[in-house]
């Protein structure tokens, strides 16, 4: 016979493993260690001759899904541009080391900031170049939990000691062989102690092509191929399509990012709009060289004395509805806001200084507040100084690609100067011939801006700058 626990004795063994579930700690016994920041500082970090602007809609993604806007911090490199050798000192660019010094120093700013004892880092393409040697030879490893590289071609653009070895996109240099060596047992190219994550194309990043073709060297092999920006040690995300710019700033990129630093998936990918926005940014410029033919080069600092105005204005027509809304002569830090603006409202920002083209950018809606709305001034390059007007579509969080994209301007689809294939073309630009002074529309992928076609006559160009 089967021996069988009485009513009671079960009754008790149950009272007394109730009490065990609900008695105190021993006073002997160490405290529970506390929960981790669900919401970590995060520190982002521009491609090349880029501005921290084109992180908006990756914040406004992280802040609809919980994150504090405290606690997203996107840095500009004063001088963007990388040195044609590392090792030479160049007008307006900077070396890899000091693209690393400013990183870091940018990190021990949001650390104190927010009381934080490490950041997640976020790099796209060449940002991930500083994010890489920060955390190997900069001391970021005790400072960072987590890295994201979308798009950084971690084992260059070509890779060939024949061709420019110090510059630092060679994957055969010293500087990404460097970064690369194998470290630990199993011969991992990142270093150790850090989370780190990848965000790779399969075929369409412009700077992972087998062929030289996106670096003027059509014909030429790279020694470099789509899976590049991969390293071993990581994990390595595959955004089927993606372009260069898209691995970073897409909603797919967003997901993946989300994913990887807290261990759940977003809510949404889509943008949460708030009933109040606040715009603010900075006005920059053009720096010249002081070799002959060089040129201008863009840096990210402030334009002191530049004046904006802001318009709202029609869909239909890109005409202003009414007088300036807001404006300002920019101070010292080259900060254009605040400005309270309409959710709902398009909008013509006009940025004029002494020394180049009043500029004309039309935008979409701002369905949340930004303090990265920067604002880059040009000049008319000479080659367009027969046009009437230049209008020029752009889009700075992506390429565009034909035929992937339903891309439109001034009822021409697709624009000129937008080659079929990789995505590898963020403007499109269009000099009319015919009178200024009348509706110009751009569209993309269902993202339609109308503006103003005004004067170059007069030293005016004109941006429909898309946002998404």
């Amino acid at each position: 016979m089967t021996p069988r626990l009485s009513r009671r004795l079960v009754l008790l063994l149950l009272a007394a493993l109730a009490a065990c579930r609900s008695a105190p700690p021993s006073p002997s016994a160490p405290p529970a260690p506390p929960a981790a920041d669900p919401f970590q500082p995060i520190v982002f970090v521009h491609g090349n001759g880029e501005t921290a602007a084109l992180w908006m809609t990756t914040l406004w993604r992280f802040e609809s899904n919980g994150w504090p806007r405290a606690k997203l911090h996107a840095i500009d490199m004063p001088y963007p541009l990388a040195r044609d050798d590392d090792t030479k000192p160049q007008d307006g660019r900077n070396s890899t080391s000091e693209a690393m010094q400013f990183l870091a120093a940018e990190v021990d700013k949001v650390l104190k900031a927010t009381g934080a004892s490490k950041v997640v880092l976020i790099a796209n393409s060449r940002g991930g170049y500083a994010v890489r040697n920060y955390v190997a030879n900069g001391g970021g490893a005790a400072k960072v939990s987590h890295v994201v590289l979308a798009g950084t071609p971690n084992h260059g653009v070509w890779a060939d000691v024949r061709n420019r070895p110090d510059n630092e996109f060679n994957g055969a240099g010293p500087f990404l062989t460097g970064l690369n060596a194998p470290k630990g047992p199993n011969g991992e190219e990142v270093t150790p102690g850090v989370r780190w994550m990848t965000i790779r194309s399969d075929n369409n990043d412009k700077y992972a092509q087998p062929d030289g073709a996106w670096i003027g060297a059509k014909g030429t092999p790279t020694n470099v191929f789509y899976d590049g920006p991969a390293l071993k040690g990581a994990q390595n995300m595959v955004i089927v399509g993606a372009d260069h710019r898209e691995l970073a700033f897409g909603p797919k990129a967003f997901a993946g990012m989300f994913r990887f630093v807290t261990g759940r998936d977003a809510s949404s990918t889509a943008i949460t709009p708030e009933t109040s926005v606040v715009l603010d940014g900075k006005v920059s410029g053009q720096g010249l060289n002081n070799e002959p033919g060089k040129g201008s080069f863009p840096t990210n600092l402030p334009l002191a004395g530049a004046t904006v105005e802001v318009y709202a204005c029609r869909l239909e027509s890109g005409e202003r509805n009414g007088p300036a809304v807001h404006r300002k002569t920019v101070g010292a830090d080259g900060r254009w806001g605040p400005f309270n603006a309409s959710p709902r409202t398009f909008y013509e920002i006009v940025v004029s200084a002494p020394g180049y083209a009043t500029t004309h950018i039309y935008r979409s809606p701002f369905p949340r507040s930004s303090a990265i709305v920067h604002l880059r001034l040009e000049r008319i390059a000479d080659v367009d100084r027969d046009a009437r007007s230049i209008v020029t579509l752009t889009r700075p969080r992506g390429y565009f690609g034909v035929p992937r994209d339903q891309v439109e301007l001034d009822e021409r689809s697709p624009p000129g100067g937008i080659p079929p294939g990789v995505a590898g073309v963020s403007a499109a630009k269009l000099k009319l011939l015919d009178a200024p002074n009348r509706a110009v529309s751009g569209e993309f992928n269902g993202e339609r801006i109308v503006g103003r076609a005004w004067p170059a006559a007069d030293n005016h160009v004109v941006f429909l700058e898309l946002t998404y």
